[in-house]
C-alpha cells in the first residue's frame, strides 16, 4: 500500500526531518517485506536508519556524503504536490545507496521503480511545462508531477544505467539510458526550449545521458547502435553547450573513422536542398571535423591538436590534401606555430602533386629566421628538388645540410640522406656538358647510394631500388641484375616495382624469354587492379621478340583493365596517359 505523509509545516528544517520519517515509513508493512526479498543481507534497506546525513550504520566505516542536491529536489517536491509517492522515495534512496558505492544494493533499488507506468505521467508534466512557458497563463490544468519529480526519476533512470555500466551490463544499461532520451524526444517533439529544467537538474541528467547513450553501445559491441546514437545527440535539440557538443562530434568522428565498420548514410529529415549528404563514414568523419575546425576559428571551442590529426589522416585516407591544406590556412594566426603552418602546408601541397608550392613553403620554413636545421624538411626539399633536372642542385645542397644537422646518430635518417643525395647527385648528371663531368658525377651518386644502403644494414628496399637503377642506368648491368634478385627476395615479390625492374634488367640484356617469364610469375602474384605496368611491359617485350599477335592480346587484356578502372574511379584519361 502506498503511503501519502501530508506536510504541514514547509519549513525547510521540518522538511529535512520529516523526510528521514518518510523514506522509513514507506519501507514498512509490505513494502518492506518486497525489499527486504530484493536485497537478502544485514545491508538490507530496511535495517538501515537513512538520516539525510548520509552516513551508513556501519560503524566506524567512513562514507561519503549524499548530494545534497538531491535532497534539495525531493523537498521541491514535497512542497509542489505535499507528498512524496514510492517511486520518488526509491530514486532518493537508491541515489543514496550509489553514492555510497553500493552499486548492486543501488541497483535493487532502481529495478523496483516501475517506469513503463510513471513514463507517460513524466511525458504530459514535460509537454505540459514547455505549454505553460509559450502560453504565460495560469488557466491549466495541472500536471500530474511535480518538474522536480521528473528531474529526480530521471536521475534515477541515468544512475541505473551507470550502475548497470559499472557492472560491465552494457547492453542493458543502454537501454536504460534510451529511456530517458525517449521520455525527453517524445514529449518535446521540437527539442528543449532555452533554459528549460534550469531550476533543477533534469538539464544535467539529460546532458550526461545523451553523452552516456553512445560509449555503452560502443563498449556493448553494438557499432551500428552507437552510430545512431551520435547522430540522435548531434541531430536533436538537447541545449548542449559547445564544450559538450564539440567533444560528442569528436568521438563521433574517432568512431567513424576507426571503427571497422561502414555506417549507413545519415537520414537527414531536414536536410537543406543542394547541400552535401556524406555517403560513407569517411566523409561523415571529414564533415566533423571541418565543423569542429570552423568552432576553433569562430573561438567558440578551445584548440585541440588532436582534431587536425584525425581530420589529416581522413583526408589522406580520401585522396583529397588539397582540402585539408585549405583547412590549414583557414585557421587563425596563433592556433599553431608559423613553423607547424609551413610544415602541415608543404607535406599537403606535396601529397596533392603541388611540389613547387610545397617547395616554397619549405624555403621559408628553412630560412635562417625561421628553423634552417630542421632535418624532416631539409628531407622533403631534397627530395623534391632531387627529381628535377633544374633543382637538382639545390637538392644536393639540401641533402648535404640534412646530413649536417643530425645531431644525434639515426642510422635511419643518415641512410635517408644519402639516399636522397644520390638521386639528386644522378638527376643532376644528366645536365653535365662533358662526358667526364657526367661520369664524376654518377661516380658520386653511385657513392652516396652505396653508403646509404651499409648504413642501413642493406635491410631497406627503398634504398636497395635505386642503388639497382643507378648501376643499370650506367649500364653496369651485372650489377644491376645482382640487386635486382637481392631486391624482390628482400620485398617477397610484394612490390610490382621489384618485378618491373629485374624484367627491365633482363630485357636490357637481351634475355626476353627470361623477362616474359618473370613477368608473368608478376602477373600470377598480382590482382588484376594492379597489372597495368606489368601487362605494358609485357607487350613491348612480346614486340621485341616479334609475337605482335601475342602483344595485340595483352594489350586487349590492358584496355580491359584501364575500361574497368576509368568507370570505378572517373580517371581513365590520367590512367591511359601514364599507361601508353
Amino acid at each position: 500500500m502506498k503511503s501519502k505523509i501530508r506536510i504541514k509545516q514547509p519549513r525547510r528544517a521540518g522538511l529535512r526531518r520529516d523526510l528521514g520519517q518518510i523514506m522509513k515509513c514507506l519501507c514498512t508493512g509490505e513494502q518492506l517485506r518486497k525489499v527486504d526479498k530484493m536485497i537478502p543481507s544485514s545491508e538490507s534497506l530496511a535495517a538501515k536508519d537513512y538520516s539525510l546525513s548520509g552516513y551508513s550504520s556501519k560503524i566506524g566505516v567512513p562514507e561519503k556524503k549524499p548530494d545534497t542536491r538531491n535532497i534539495e529536489e525531493a523537498e521541491l517536491s514535497l512542497r509542489e504536490s505535499s507528498s512524496l509517492n514510492y517511486e520518488e522515495a526509491r530514486a532518493l534512496l537508491g541515489r543514496i545507496e550509489y553514492q555510497k558505492g553500493n552499486i548492486e544494493a543501488a541497483l535493487h533499488v532502481f529495478e523496483g521503480i516501475d517506469i513503463a507506468a510513471i513514463s507517460p505521467k513524466m511525458k504530459l508534466t514535460l509537454s505540459k511545462r514547455v505549454d505553460r512557458r509559450k502560453r504565460r497563463s495560469h488557466d491549466y490544468a495541472p500536471p500530474p508531477m511535480s518538474i522536480h519529480a521528473v528531474s529526480l526519476l530521471l536521475e534515477a533512470i541515468f544512475l541505473k544505467a551507470k550502475s548497470l555500466q559499472h557492472l560491465q551490463r552494457f547492453r542493458e544499461a543502454a537501454q536504460s539510458c534510451t529511456v530517458i532520451l525517449d521520455i525527453v524526444e517524445s514529449s518535446l517533439p521540437e527539442g528543449l526550449p532555452e533554459n528549460f529544467g534550469a531550476d533543477c537538474k533534469l538539464q544535467e541528467t539529460l546532458i550526461k545521458a545523451v553523452e552516456l547513450l553512445p560509449e555503452l553501445w560502443k563498449f556493448g559491441d553494438s557499432p551500428h547502435e552507437a552510430i545512431l546514437s551520435y547522430r540522435r545527440a548531434l541531430l536533436h535539440q538537447w541545449n548542449l553547450d559547445a564544450e559538450t557538443t564539440a567533444r560528442i562530434q569528436k568521438q563521433f568522428a574517432i568512431f567513424l573513422l576507426y571503427c571497422g565498420g561502414e555506417a549507413s548514410p545519415p537520414n537527414l529529415r531536414c536536410q537543406i536542398d543542394s547541400s552535401f549528404v556524406p555517403r560513407n563514414n569517411i566523409e561523415e568523419a571529414i564533415l566533423l571535423l571541418m565543423i569542429l575546425l570552423r568552432k576553433v576559428s569562430l573561438k567558440r571551442i578551445e584548440w585541440d591538436p588532436s582534431i587536425l590529426d584525425h581530420l589529416s589522416f581522413a583526408l589522406s585516407m580520401s585522396g583529397d590534401l588539397r582540402a585539408l591544406a585549405n583547412q590549414i590556412e583557414e585557421l587563425l594566426p596563433g592556433v599553431i606555430s608559423r613553423k607547424e603552418r609551413y610544415n602541415f602546408l608543404a607535406l599537403c601541397y606535396y601529397g596533392a602533386g603541388e611540389d613547387l608550392v610545397a617547395l616554397n613553403l619549405l624555403r621559408k620554413l628553412l630560412q635562417s629566421n625561421e628553423d634552417p636545421h630542421c632535418v624532416p624538411a631539409l628531407l622533403m626539399a631534397s627530395r623534391i628538388c632531387g627529381g628535377k633536372p633544374n633543382l637538382a642542385e639545390e637538392g644536393i645542397k639540401f641533402a648535404h645540410r640534412a646530413l649536417e644537422s643530425l645531431d644525434e646518430e639515426c642510422s635511419e635518417l643518415e641512410g635517408t640522406g644519402n639516399l636522397l643525395l644520390g638521386v639528386a647527385r644522378s638527376t643532376h648528371s644528366n645536365s653535365a656538358l662533358s662526358d667526364s663531368e657526367r661520369v664524376s658525377r654518377q661516380s658520386e651518386a653511385l657513392q652516396a647510394l652505396e653508403r646509404a644502403w651499409k648504413i642501413t644494414s642493406m635491410k631497406d628496399p627503398n634504398i636497395l631500388y635505386y642503388l639497382c637503377l643507378e648501376n643499370a642506368e650506367q649500364r653496369k648491368l651485372e650489377a644491376a641484375l645482382y640487386y635486382a634478385k637481392y631486391l624482390l627476395k628482400l620485398e617477397g615479390g610484394s612490390n610490382i616495382k621489384g618485378w618491373l625492374l629485374l624484367a627491365r634488367i633482363l630485357s636490357a640484356q637481351k634475355r626476353f624469354v627470361d623477362g616474359e617469364i618473370v613477368l608473368n610469375a608478376a602477373l600470377d602474384q598480382t590482382g588484376k587492379w594492379d597489372q597495368g605496368e606489368l601487362l605494358r611491359t609485357k607487350a613491348k617485350l612480346q614486340i621485341a621478340q616479334g609475337q605482335l599477335k601475342s602483344a595485340i592480346e595483352t594489350y586487349s587484356q590492358l584496355l580491359a583493365v584501364l575500361q574497368v578502372q576509368s568507370k570505378s574511379f572517373g580517371s581513365g584519361r590520367r590512367l591511359h596517359k601514364v599507361w601508353l
